[in-house]
């Protein structure tokens, strides 16, 4: 099952809805209802209309999430390309809740940040438990110049717009094995990572795990695995986003997401 958030029109409420092919049905209003259904206390087969996909506007398919778990350097070949030793635990920090926005973007650069990247990776959705209950597409929208003079990589990782997903919430039952879909990321039409979530350094049960040991994970709760390879800083010489940029991240099974650099 494909969950999304969306708008029929322009201004007008969100919606939950399930994605069947080339069309959209609305089974419940208000912008949580896809985090309900995680929850487990709402199910999906209500109908309150039908859309064409492509004639509405997708949401973040959680617009409000819980807490925003983020993983860093979790490929060996990004470790390398960053100057940074293999980590013996996982690297886990956090991005705030005004950095999700709509899997179309726009992304928009603050003025402070001179060296915008970015990071193609699969997001987890926690259902109840704290289990995964879903997957999508992310990009880890990244300051790198404030990320390299700043100790805490809150600013760098989380401001506006830094945290775009979707296009919808893939259901673990339809996702299958999650730790073998291939990763790729675009600038401008030119593919620069190429990679497999089966290359993860720390796989998902032990980042779930590994976050387990200190936080209560709960429904709605998002987490961020990881990018490979291929990231603007690591090239020679770098190569860092800029207005007018446009960047696809696309994970099989899970879709694409494509966002424009205000």
């Amino acid at each position: 099952m494909k969950l999304a958030t969306f708008r029929p029109d322009q201004g007008s409420e969100p919606l939950g809805g399930v994605v069947e092919g080339d069309a959209i049905r609305a089974f419940a209003a208000g912008a949580d209802a896809v985090r309900d259904v995680l929850a487990g206390v709402l199910e999906p087969d209500g109908d309150l209309g039908r859309w064409p996909l492509a004639d509405v506007e997708l949401l973040a398919p959680v617009p409000h999430p819980g807490t925003i778990f983020a993983i860093g350097l979790n490929y060996a070949d990004h470790i390398a390309e960053m100057g940074h030793e293999m980590p013996e635990w996982p690297t886990v920090f956090l991005k705030v809740a005004t950095s999700v926005t709509a899997p179309a973007g726009p992304i928009v650069c603050p003025e402070v940040v001179r060296r915008l990247d970015y990071e193609g990776e699969l997001m987890i959705a926690l259902g109840a438990g704290g289990r995964p209950a879903a997957y999508c597409v992310a990009n880890d929208v990244s300051a790198r110049d404030l990320q390299r003079r700043e100790p805490q990589w809150v600013r760098a990782k989380g401001a506006d717009t830094f945290c775009p997903f979707g296009p919808w919430l893939t259901t673990a039952d339809e996702v299958g094995d999650p730790g073998r879909l291939r990763v790729r990321t675009w600038v401008n039409g030119e593919l620069r990572q190429d990679s497999n979530t089966a290359n993860l350094v720390f796989g998902i049960e032990r980042l779930i795990a590994f976050l387990s040991e200190t936080c209560t994970l709960r429904a709605g709760d998002l987490i961020l695995t990881g990018t490979p390879g291929g990231v603007g800083q690591g090239m020679n010489p770098p190569r860092y986003l800029r207005s007018g940029d446009r960047i696809r991240v696309e994970i099989d099974k899970l879709g694409a997401i494509e966002q424009l650099v205000a």
